[in-house]
């Protein structure tokens, strides 16, 4: 089963609210994942501009 994603950071998100944003738009069409354990010396994080560490999807729709 795939898990949901917040729209505007693409976090992966379990509940009714995204834990980074506060959003309340997901999706479940995405594709990719990345792991990001410590996002101040990722430079990944960085250049997508991630405030915390967690699971991202690559690409939704």
């Amino acid at each position: 089963m795939k898990k949901k994603v917040c729209k505007k950071c693409k976090i992966f998100v379990e509940g009714s609210e995204c834990s980074v944003c506060k959003g309340t738009q997901f999706t479940m069409s995405w594709q990719g994942r990345l792991f990001i354990l410590n996002n101040e010396k990722s430079l990944i994080a960085k250049k997508i501009q991630t405030p915390v560490a967690g699971e991202y999807a690559i690409k939704i729709r």
